[in-house]
């Protein structure tokens, strides 16, 4: 006769794992459902644009924070080659009182006022005026000398030690500006890549498209330079057409913004400061209606600078990955204010 068994019943365990993997699939399929979208085009091109932004915005920072350095790093080499110098002198004067102390010994003795200045702090026995009861003229002389200088070295090595710590922090901001536009750049090229390479061809057809509506016509106009330094500072520029963008570069093979500007009214004579945030206060502000050809024209919170070239048109380095160019004002970004040098 054939034995009935009972089915086997599925274990505890088994039925878990089987609950949460149907769970996880749902959830994952949930995901899915509600993922956002790829970005368009155009979508991706504004985010790039303002990261872009954002990247120049921490590099006129950090260029400002670099040029902050050198100067600082020259203050501190002069003023540590200044206490050296004070040094020797001190030991020189020290050396003096050394061998007037050695011949008294010899003679029977150090006087008590020479023992003045051998004393690691002279300065307490001076201030003392039974001390200098005993001093000669000429020992007196001698002493205050090596107090002035004393004083002197004292100060001056405060002076480099405080350098020292403007040097750290400026070393401190220079390191943070520079991780903020590389994370810039990074999350702008993150964005670029997930355009199909037809799209990415797309935009540098539409972006050589722009500069070459502004650049290769050349609708500049007719209007007169703001004076012969503009013109000459704007023709300087105009010879660097075409050349990168590079951030923190001041030229001749590649610039960052501020860096153009800067090159070319040094080739017209003129040495105007590093960036975008000093440069905006070295010339007279006028207004938009006023501007001539090579004049600055600053942009997006005054992150972005670049020349005037007339009609409505500026010479400037746009942004990594796109070459020095001519292009309209209206898609440069938010006009700030002009400056003539």
């Amino acid at each position: 006769m054939a034995s009935h068994r009972r089915p086997k019943q599925p274990s505890r365990a088994r039925v878990t794992v089987l609950t949460a993997t149907a769970a996880a699939a749902v959830a994952l399929t949930s995901q899915a459902a509600h993922a956002d979208p790829k970005p368009t085009r155009s979508e991706v091109k504004a985010k790039v644009d303002n990261l872009y932004h954002e990247a120049e915005k921490a590099t006129e920072k950090y260029n400002g924070a670099k040029e902050q350095q050198q100067k600082l790093e020259k203050q501190v080499g002069a003023l540590q080659d200044k206490v050296a110098r004070g040094q020797e002198e001190l030991n020189t004067l020290r050396s003096g009182l050394g061998s007037l102390a050695a011949a008294q010994y010899r003679s029977g003795g150090i006087d008590p006022s020479v023992q003045l200045f051998l004393a690691s702090d002279p300065d307490t026995f001076l201030d003392e005026a039974s001390a200098l009861d005993q001093l000669t003229a000429k020992q007196t002389e001698s002493l205050e000398k090596i107090q002035e200088k004393q004083r002197a070295l004292a100060q001056q090595r405060k002076e480099a030690q405080d350098k020292l710590g403007d040097l750290a922090d400026v070393r401190k901001t220079l390191g943070e500006n520079k991780k903020k536009f590389q994370g810039k750049l990074t999350e702008a090229q993150r964005l670029l890549n997930t355009l199909t390479a037809a799209e990415r061809a797309k935009m540098a057809q539409d972006d050589q498209r722009a500069s070459r509506a502004a650049g290769d016509r050349v609708e500049l106009g007719n209007e007169a330079p703001a004076s012969a330094l503009g013109a000459a500072a704007l023709q300087a520029g105009a010879t660097r057409v075409g050349k990168p963008y590079v951030r923190t570069a001041t030229g001749p093979n590649a610039f960052d913004c501020s860096g153009l500007t800067q090159w070319a009214y040094a080739q017209a004579g003129a040495q105007i400061t590093r960036t975008t945030y000093t440069q905006i206060n070295q010339g007279t502000h006028i207004a938009r209606s006023q501007l001539k050809p090579g004049d600055l024209v600053f942009f997006s919170n005054t992150s972005h600078v670049g020349l005037y070239a007339g009609n409505n048109t500026v010479l400037h380095a746009p942004y990594p990955g796109a070459y020095v160019r001519y292009e309209s004002m209206n898609t440069i970004g938010s006009y700030q204010a002009a400056v003539r040098i």
